[in-house]
């Protein structure tokens, strides 16, 4: 293979009650990423499209950080070379450092001939997540990698759970076209929690997965409660608890913040929920002189896509 060009999917982390612990991929937003062997060793990045700002040097760029680590560990006698175009913008809490490095491990493992587990790509994608965000954090690009749900049981060693999807089980999601950056939104968390907080989030978290494996709907619409994180970033939203009622009111299972934010997620049981959820949601922004983008989607159970090789 000389030639690959992939659909790296955006994400859902935390989910409401799985803060840094769970993950979903979304189907329908994403970015494209091409990988080309080239006889010059190293790495470039030649074209990035969709999105202002990023770096086209591959050790500033999310991309480019996960190509250079995998390729320092597998040497090869090529080079590669890297274009993006960023389906969605970064800073949306739709994981778009997290689709770049996730997009990069695997686009670049099946021009290597897929010497790396799909855990080896998970860290690879870490790697890039920290040198964007700051932080090793596996919540969107597992979920990325693996598709579907997935369970970061556990950092050290890692361990990542892929869960089922109930096959009724949809996404509305609205981006209000403000940035929230994951950092500033790590400084406004809580350094402690009440131990009634952390039962009720843990409890939570189980009665979600059980949901998940049992394709209990109103078990899983029980447990999409976050105690902690949301009432501490919630304001950095405007207008979110609005948007959450009624989104909920129209029949949502739930809703909660997109990882950092300022995107807000339902979820939803059947398309006909997610008609009047999408509907729920545009009429509580629409006068709100703030422009978003409002989307629906399946939930994506395979990961990133490969739309073409050579």
């Amino acid at each position: 293979m000389e030639y690959i060009k992939i659909f790296a999917p955006a994400t859902v982390a935390n989910v409401s009650c799985g803060f840094d612990s769970m993950g979903l991929a979304v189907d329908t937003m994403g970015d494209e990423m091409s990988f080309t062997k080239t006889t010059e060793k190293g790495v470039k990045i030649t074209e990035i499209t969709g999105a202002d700002g990023l770096s086209f040097d591959p050790t500033k760029n999310a991309a480019g950080v996960v190509a250079l680590a995998m390729l320092e560990k597998h040497p090869v006698d090529f080079g590669i070379e890297i274009t993006m175009h960023k389906g969605f913008s970064p800073g949306s809490g739709l994981g778009s450092s997290a689709a770049s490095s996730a997009g990069a491990a695997f686009g670049v493992n099946e021009l290597l001939n897929k010497p790396f587990s799909t855990l080896e790509l998970t860290k690879f994608s870490m790697i890039g997540e920290e040198a964007a965000c700051g932080t090793p954090i596996a919540d969107n690009v597992s979920a990325a990698v693996y598709g579907g749900f997935v369970l970061i049981r556990s950092y050290e060693p890692l361990d990542i759970i892929k869960l089922p999807v109930p096959s009724e089980l949809r996404l509305v999601a609205i981006h209000p076209q403000i940035e929230v950056k994951t950092k500033d939104a790590r400084e406004v968390l809580p350094d402690n929690v009440s131990l009634k907080n952390a039962v009720t989030q843990w409890a939570n978290v189980g009665g979600l997965v059980s949901g998940l494996y049992t394709n209990d709907y109103q078990l899983i619409s029980n447990s999409l409660t976050d105690v902690i994180v949301e009432p501490a970033r919630k304001h950095l939203i405007p207008h979110f608890d609005l948007v959450k009622s009624e989104a909920i009111k129209a029949g949502a299972l739930g809703a909660g913040i997109s990882g950092s934010g300022p995107t807000i997620f339902a979820l939803c049981k059947g398309d006909d929920a997610v008609k009047k959820v999408h509907k729920a949601i545009q009429n509580a922004y629409a006068d709100k002189n703030i422009d978003f983008t409002l989307f629906s989607s399946k939930i994506n159970t395979e990961g990133i896509k490969i739309l073409e090789t050579k």
